[in-house]
């Protein structure tokens, strides 16, 4: 190394607290030329010395230095730290690389919930104060008396109507009705009532009413089915279309 090179080793020697000692042999080819070493601050040798002075290459002294970087680096991560041994005077050897400290890996995050999954069943009784909200969202005015009273005659009837729901929780009604009127050959199948709660549109639950509608009224002998909805309900109109129905009449209502 030159000298520059060697005050630079010097400089990080003193940074450890140790001295590096350099051989005052001027002589190219001679022993002992350019060789150092290091010791402590009380002249005690740590690296190349013997009774004659340095032993130690520029480079050996460089490794040993970084090695001790490399020991407190891993002491601030609460690695033990080696003791660093002494090396015997003879050529440097590449200091082996310290393998780096895996990284933790980031956790995976939770799988969100399955979906529940829509499922049709007659409705009950108990189903009253649910089917009461979903009446009163299409403008129905009626109570849960009436609603329970109104199932019960529906069920001696054989007409119970269908409910949707998601997880136990009711989102939807059909109701159904068999007549069988003097000008047709079959009996008519209709659809009374249809109705999808709003936070559970939008994932095939009204089309999965409608289907299990018209396979009762088929297992009814029935041979067409109709449905009546409001003039201001255009949203339930385009869902009639998209599932097959076609406009045929205009309806005409009295109270009585």
């Amino acid at each position: 190394m030159s000298d520059p090179a060697l005050d630079a080793l010097a400089e990080s020697a003193r940074n450890r607290g140790l001295k590096l000692v350099r051989s005052r042999v001027r002589t190219p080819g001679k022993r002992r030329f350019g060789k150092v070493g290091l010791t402590d601050a009380s002249g005690k040798g740590v690296l190349g010395m013997d009774s004659k002075g340095p032993t130690a290459t520029p480079e050996d002294v460089e490794a040993y230095l970084r090695s001790l970087d490399a020991n407190d680096w891993g002491a601030s991560l609460g690695v033990p730290a080696a003791k660093p041994a002494e090396r015997a005077p003879g050529p440097a050897k590449a200091a082996t690389p310290r393998k780096r400290l895996a990284e933790p890996k980031p956790k995976a995050a939770p799988k969100p919930a399955p979906k529940p999954t829509p499922r049709i069943r007659g409705a009950a009784p108990a189903d009253a104060p649910r089917l009461v909200e979903l009446i009163r969202s299409l403008g129905h005015e009626i109570d849960e008396g009436t609603v329970r009273r109104n199932l019960l005659a529906l069920k001696k009837s054989g007409e119970t109507p269908l409910v949707a729901t998601l997880a136990d929780a009711v989102v939807g009604l059909c109701g159904l009705h068999r007549t069988v009127t003097p000008h047709r050959d079959a009996p008519l199948g209709r659809i009374t009532i249809l109705v999808v709660a709003a936070e559970a549109q939008g994932q095939g639950i009204g089309r999965m009413l409608v289907d299990a509608a018209e396979q009762w009224m088929r297992n009814q002998g029935c041979k067409m089915v109709e449905v009546t909805s409001n003039d201001r309900r255009s949203e339930a109109h385009a869902f009639y279309r998209h599932m097959g129905f076609e406009r045929t009449s205009i309806r005409f209502a009295k109270t009585l």
